[in-house]
């Protein structure tokens, strides 16, 4: 070990704002049994995460509950951790030592229908960003499994304009490539992509070309690298491989539109998980059928020493570990 780097490394952790935009929580979306894990967090250094509410088959109603579920075990804990409302609640929560949490919810399936006033009342919960679709198609546009990608439709267009103005991050992060695109030549405001790989590092429905990720850049916004082991190779969740999907970005859009969405599932067993991934194929449709690897938010030492390792910055690893997503929330959060 290089004492001297482990040491640097560390210090640069405590006087970041250190963010991980999405993090995985239980498997049913209003059961906070899991939230306590959130400590680990805590305890490695991260002063701010976003906590999923719903995808894909949950319901309105499975979203408006975790949301009352977890807003209240949250609340219950004020010496430990802060609701999330403004930027400046993110340099708070660093400040006094608790762990900053807002929400955020993967496609817009609650909005199919027309409901496009679930936005302004998402955002009064603490969501601070959606994303338009989790693999599969809604109203707002297509997933990345659709064949053809049809495009961000006409009720995408005036849900991203409404996000826009209530203060909600739009992102392409599981949406089909043409449907991101239109996104980011759409909005006015940053787009992210919150937690995809660069599929030339590792070819996965999920991932994103060079192509849509200059374009989020191009926005202002970030892409954020997830941990998650089938999206970074063969199932490999290594540091190595996630500091190599970082960097691999970083020299495609600059540090200043990278940083870190790791994706790790809280809560379920290794059997729940294998259980669940069986009964929903479209999670994961090429899933080999053994255990997710993921990235810890423990890992997160052993990341940023290699990135110091590698020669980079003290003020770039620091916009990457959240300082890139802090300046997004101050260009769209109201």
């Amino acid at each position: 070990m290089d004492i001297a780097l482990s040491t640097r490394a560390k210090d640069l952790i405590a006087r970041s704002i250190v963010w991980d935009n999405h993090g995985c929580m239980p498997l049913t979306p209003a059961d906070p049994v899991h939230l306590d894990e959130l400590e680990r967090y805590a305890g490695s250094g991260w002063s701010m995460v976003s906590i999923n509410v719903g995808y894909a088959e949950h319901s309105l109603e499975d979203h408006i509950l975790a949301l009352a579920s977890f807003r209240r075990w949250i609340s219950q804990r004020p010496d430990r951790y802060l609701l999330i409302e403004s930027p400046e609640d993110v340099e708070t929560a660093r400040a006094t030592g608790r762990l900053g949490v807002a929400f955020d919810v993967e496609g817009m399936g609650p909005l199919n229908g027309g409901r496009i006033e679930m936005v302004q009342l998402f955002y009064d919960l603490g969501v601070r960003w959606m994303l338009v679709a989790y693999n599969k198609a809604t109203d707002a546009g297509s997933g990345c499994f659709d064949e053809p990608d049809g495009g961000l439709t006409a009720y995408g267009r005036q849900v991203l304009a409404e996000m826009e103005r209530v203060g909600m991050v739009a992102c392409g992060s599981h949406t089909g490539p043409k449907t991101a695109m239109d996104l980011c030549e759409a909005a006015t405001k940053p787009v992210v992509l919150s937690h995809s790989n660069p599929r030339a590092l590792w070819d996965h429905p999920r991932n994103v070309t060079d192509e849509l990720m200059r374009a989020v850049a191009g926005t202002g916004g970030v892409v954020g690298i997830n941990g998650i082991g089938p999206f970074l190779a063969a199932n490999d969740a290594s540091t190595e491989r996630f500091v190599a999907a970082l960097d691999y970005a970083v020299q495609k859009i600059g540090p200043e539109h990278v940083g870190l969405g790791i994706d790790y599932a809280f809560g379920p067993t290794e059997e729940e998980m294998i259980a669940y991934m069986k009964a929903h194929p479209y999670v994961f449709p090429k899933w080999d059928g053994k255990p997710i690897q993921m990235m810890e938010p423990e890992r997160l030492p052993a990341v940023v020493e290699r990135l110091l390792g590698m020669g980079y910055a003290d003020a770039d690893v620091g916009a990457i570990l959240g300082g890139n997503w802090l300046r997004v929330a101050k260009a769209c959060w109201r």
